[in-house]
């Protein structure tokens, strides 16, 4: 039972960028209505934390990789430059899944723009917006003057229609706007939907889920949420959204299940990690609450076990 909880929260981790901070309302207002996940990186919290650098060393996806490198290839320094990057994932009938990345910070248009007019860039314009390629398949456009979108063209266009009013956005996702209101108040947070936790959930839990029927369990998940933070030591707390008190009291069951299976077989490394853990349920809410102090995360970070379930 490779990756069931405790590592509950190193699998989400390692589904997308962890660091995050409250949307502007530029970014908000390009995201589409049938999300899948949001994610904010705020670099400003990423600098001033050492745990936090090698976590995003460790587990940094390829996707985040891509979207730095773009960024620096239209000259945004993402380590001096940039204050926040945030992602959404959104479903499309036609095209299936769209990732697109809003990154706010201390640049202009003017300043981006004369740099790829001296590279001999030309825009091509979608509406209202001045698409501007990024090389790798990947376009911009600035949403303000300190706020850029960017991704494939598709994703961008699709984003830019939600904007404009051509396809529903965000505001009219009750249920994700309800589980925004509740984090994003943290300096770190993340909101995945029903789908999404679904499956995540289903690989989180290995050999436990099936103890049970979790085709019946996993249509009573909702959604999740995560907030984490690196002031003194490591916290990480999920919040599973499900249908009622039972089902959140069942899931908490077939979380801790896992863990004493986990326990048995347990190095010493996972122990420590196991410890760090406590579940319980809340209501209709499945609540996970992961904390180590500095040292012993670093010592994770580096151990086969992170390595295993950060693939």
């Amino acid at each position: 039972m490779k990756k069931i909880v405790p590592i509950l929260c190193l699998i989400v981790l390692a589904s997308g960028a962890v660091w995050a901070a409250a949307m502007g309302t530029s970014t908000h207002s390009v995201i589409p209505s049938e999300v899948q996940q949001i994610i904010s990186v705020d670099y400003r919290a990423l600098r001033n934390s050492e745990v936090a650098q090698s976590l995003k060393a460790q587990v940094l996806p390829d996707t985040l990789k891509e979207f730095e490198e773009s960024l620096r290839t239209v000259g945004i320094d993402t380590e001096k430059d940039l204050e926040q990057l945030t992602f959404a994932s959104y479903r499309t009938k036609a095209n299936g899944l769209r990732i697109v990345g809003v990154a706010q910070g201390q640049f202009t248009p003017k300043t981006v723009t004369r740099k790829l007019r001296l590279k001999k860039v030309k825009p091509t314009r979608y509406q209202d917006a001045f698409l501007y390629p990024m090389g790798s398949g990947m376009e911009m456009t600035f949403l303000d003057e300190s706020t850029l979108l960017f991704g494939d063209v598709g994703a961008v266009k699709g984003a830019i229609d939600a904007r404009n009013g051509a396809v529903p956005s965000l505001d009219s996702n009750s249920q994700i706007n309800d589980m925004i209101d509740a984090v994003q108040s943290e300096p770190v947070w993340s909101v995945l939907d029903a789908q999404g936790t679904q499956n995540m959930m289903h690989s989180a839990l290995g050999q436990a889920a099936q103890l049970s029927d979790y085709n019946v369990i996993k249509k009573r998940l909702l959604g999740s949420r995560y907030v984490m933070n690196f002031n003194n030591g490591v916290k990480f707390d999920l919040d599973v959204v499900t249908s009622d008190s039972m089902m959140a009291a069942t899931l908490s069951s077939l979380v801790k299940a896992g863990m004493m299976y986990r326990k048995m077989a347990a190095t010493p490394t996972e122990k420590m990690a196991l410890e760090g853990v406590s579940v319980e349920s809340d209501s209709s809410l499945l609540k996970l609450h992961f904390k180590t102090d500095n040292n012993r995360f670093e010592s994770l970070l580096h151990s086969d076990l992170f390595a295993a379930v950060s693939r």
